[in-house]
């Protein structure tokens, strides 16, 4: 199975044999190659149905689950690395989702779209809603809750104690971006982190 290019980058910060938890995994794409590729073991959460089902046919083991909720049934430690992939914002309870990754596992990879890039702000200058590869829905008919820029995000990461070991800015096509790392939240499409309690 070939990976889009932001969950390969994502496959590449797993170590090998990791002990892998993913936090709104969709179908289990990523779990799947973790596991088929790197002899990860690990969990999937997700609450749509379908994506349940997708993720059980390839093999993953998902549990149907509230991540705003119900993650207190995972115990401390549990894994060695917690996943967040494009779910932050669509989940109503950030702050605690992000604690409860800290004591689930030592590394936290979260990646998010930002909605601070320069395309992005053009569009709200010309009184739309950005919409964009990365925030593709009208604003009327979107599962996002939440809209962050990239240096919010790492203000609330900062509040939390979170401290960023690696961040990898984005592209729309979900490749790394040449940018400067000044510029990462202005032209940025999305971003990736890895991140320590």
């Amino acid at each position: 199975m070939s990976l889009r290019p932001e969950l390969a980058l994502l496959a590449g910060l797993i170590p090998s044999a990791s002990r892998v938890l993913d936090l709104g995994c969709g179908t289990g794409e990523l779990l799947a190659h973790l596991m088929s590729a790197a002899g990860c073991s690990g969990t999937g959460v997700e609450i749509d149905d379908d994506a349940v089902v997708a993720a059980i046919a390839l093999g993953v083991p998902v549990i149907e689950l509230d991540i705003d909720n119900q993650l207190e049934e995972f115990a401390d430690g549990s894994y060695d690395v917690v996943v967040l992939s494009r779910t932050i914002q669509t989940i109503r309870r950030p702050v605690e989702v992000l604690q409860h990754m800290s004591r689930i596992g030592s590394t936290l990879i979260v990646s998010v779209p930002n909605f601070g890039q320069l395309r992005n702000r053009l569009r709200l200058l010309r009184g739309r809603m950005p919409m964009s590869p990365d925030l593709p829905h009208p604003w009327y008919d979107t599962p996002n809750l939440r809209f962050t820029t990239l240096a919010d995000l790492e203000d609330l990461f900062a509040t939390l104690e979170l401290s960023v070991e690696r961040r990898i800015v984005l592209r729309q096509d979900g490749r790394p971006a040449r940018t400067d790392q000044l510029l990462a939240n202005l032209l940025g499409a999305a971003a990736v982190y890895v991140l320590r309690s």
